[in-house]
């Protein structure tokens, strides 16, 4: 039990004591910097329930707090603030603790309850870009931190592998491609792929432009021009089940998965199971039928099939046209329930999906729940804002897309640039040298994103990222590779337990202070699902660390036991950076 909880329990029963009264909460916060104190308790809220002054309510708190908890050294009141110190022995006996403890802040027994973190979920008409950058990094760490806070997680994502994208893609290749292959054109598959992607758009609006300067009406020509005429063809081949065009959609598609995977290798993140639109576009239709029996859907007098959800605050929603054919809707919920058949312990989903799809999660979740799925009421929808640069939007159609293999080469190039001018690398091989700028040009990039709560906006500015001062990774990880150097220049055993009698310098204190908030900071990104939470603790928890290295000697203190807990201390410190920057997705160097 944490002390917050400890000195809960202790206010609640001093205030039945003293007062007579039950109250439900206990505020606190950090002690301000200017006053004596560790922990604070915030007096006010408890003055709707305790008549009184709030400087002599506080005192009598206070003073039952020195008589009856031991961590409880003193403590003195500011307007209606209770101030406590807590005494060293508190902080070098929880330090003993998790002295030996590997993965502190880790929850080591898991759920029998499993949640699935669906992220990425590309189109295979093109390679990954900025915006699934943001949606990978956030995926991958959302299920990373909800692994660490106990819970038993399934990484998954549905690739968007059929419908007039991907035919568009695969008419244009027929068209111009002259046999092109990857290994042919030193091309990536998916790089490949988008190649056409392009082309077709290109070529859509040439004949776009000669029918309407033949006097065809513009919204005609967008809709009669040839060359979409000839993809809607294909897509209707594909779904008959053509065996040419199939066999051609089968080679593309494979283009692009392995393009897919060296992306994601090199972005660090990975899937445990896999699902294709190309499977799952038709389920749902029975679920519709089922509950249009059961009246949770209704049929309009064209035979299409709805759900009114106006007494929710929405709207009416379709949920199968009068042809039979699903929308995207009726997929979502075939795919979520047949998740759940796959994996019967899912008790949750997270969907990460951009913040332009909030209303088409509300609708699905609402229907879900309807059906009368009991794991509905445990679905999420990690929603996030776009991703621009400097030089603003990107287009896919037009090929202005910030492409992911580009920015991962540009974020390594930049580190290398910054690296190389810092002059820090003596002695380094040229392989050692490559792969450290990887690992912070990676660094960078995915705490650069990370940091940022997901509902916003974020501005990605690739050099501002690989600075080596401020809240980035790059200055993180120059922390990390500090402690390191101080580990290795440390010659005696550093694995002994400490003295609890032992006096703590004030910048040692504060730093066991924040070690300590790394478990409930865990739980709490766990449950609001946001990286940022990790990220802004590590930055509180590297400046804390800095500021203890720059005012406390370390190696260079004459009194042993001192020195050995200070290097312990430090190796902790790296310990927790290197734990919470894997719940990032970002490794750490040894060496900088």
């Amino acid at each position: 039990m944490s002390l917050q909880n400890d000195l809960t329990q202790k206010v609640i029963e001093a205030v039945k004591q003293l007062y007579q009264v039950d109250l439900p909460t206990v505020e606190f916060q950090p002690t301000r910097k200017d006053f004596e104190g560790d922990i604070t308790v915030v007096v006010f809220p408890m003055l709707r329930l305790v008549k009184g002054n709030p400087v002599q309510i506080g005192t009598k708190i206070g003073e039952y707090l020195v008589e009856n908890v031991d961590e409880v050294l003193k403590c003195n009141v500011v307007q209606g603030f209770l101030n406590i110190v807590i005494a060293d022995s508190y902080y070098l006996n929880f330090f003993n603790s998790i002295l030996t403890e590997t993965d502190f802040g880790y929850v080591k027994s898991q759920s029998d309850d499993a949640v699935m973190v669906e992220y990425s979920s590309p189109n295979t008409n093109k390679p990954l870009h900025l915006g699934h950058i943001r949606n990978n990094l956030l995926g991958y760490s959302v299920a990373e931190i909800l692994k660490a806070s106990g819970k038993k997680v399934y990484k998954t994502q549905i690739i968007n592998d059929r419908g007039i994208h991907i035919c568009k893609s695969m008419l244009a290749w027929q068209k111009f491609g002259e046999g092109e292959t990857p290994e042919s054109s030193g091309l990536k598959g998916d790089h490949l792929v988008g190649k056409y992607y392009v082309a077709f758009d290109k070529a859509y609006k040439e004949q776009i432009t000669e029918l309407v300067e033949s006097g065809t009406p513009k919204e005609k020509a967008k809709k009669e021009a040839p060359i979409l005429l000839e993809a809607q063809e294909m897509l209707r081949k594909w779904e008959a089940g053509d065996d040419d065009v199939v066999a051609l959609w089968k080679k593309m598609n494979g283009w692009v998965y392995d393009g897919f995977d060296i992306t994601y290798k090199n972005l660090g993140v990975d899937f445990d199971t896999l699902y294709y639109e190309s499977d799952t576009y038709l389920l749902g239709r029975d679920v519709v039928k089922d509950g249009l029996e059961r009246g949770v859907f209704f049929k309009k007098e064209d035979g299409s099939v709805w759900i009114d959800l106006t007494e929710e605050g929405l709207d009416e929603k379709i949920v199968l046209r009068s042809d039979g054919t699903a929308v995207y809707m009726t997929q979502d919920i075939g795919t979520a329930i047949q998740r759940v058949t796959d994996h019967p312990d899912i008790n949750g989903m997270v969907y990460t999906v951009g913040n332009e799809q909030d209303y088409h999660f509300k609708v699905l979740f609402l229907i879900l729940k309807k059906l009368g799925y009991s794991w509905a009421e445990q679905l999420f929808h990690l929603s996030y804002g776009m991703v621009d640069l400097p030089s603003g939007k990107m287009k896919s159609r037009e090929g202005t897309v910030v492409d992911a293999d580009d920015l991962i080469k540009n974020m390594e190039d930049t580190a290398e640039s910054i690296s190389e001018e810092l002059g820090k690398l003596d002695g380094y091989s040229k392989e050692e040298k490559k792969q450290l700028y990887r690992t912070i040009g990676l660094g960078a990039l995915k705490y650069y994103i990370l940091k940022v709560d997901p509902k916003k906006r974020i501005l990605f500015n690739p050099e501002e990222s690989v600075d080596f001062q401020g809240n980035t990774g790059p200055f993180i990880q120059y922390t990390y590779a500090r402690i390191q150097s101080i580990l290795r220049n440390a010659d005696f055993n550093v694995s002994t337990t400490l003295d609890i009698t032992m006096e703590l310098h004030e910048k040692e204190k504060e730093l066991l202070k924040q070690i300590q908030l790394f478990p409930e900071t865990v739980q709490l990104a766990a449950e609001n699902y946001s990286p940022a939470l990790i990220a802004n603790y590590t930055y509180d928890l590297v400046k804390e660390f800095n500021s203890f290295y720059q005012q406390v000697s370390i190696l260079g203190e004459t009194d042993e036991q001192k020195k050995n807990f200070r290097v312990q201390l430090s190796q902790k410190v790296g310990e927790v950076i290197r734990s919470a920057f894997r719940l990032l997705g970002i490794n750490v160097p040894e060496r900088m």
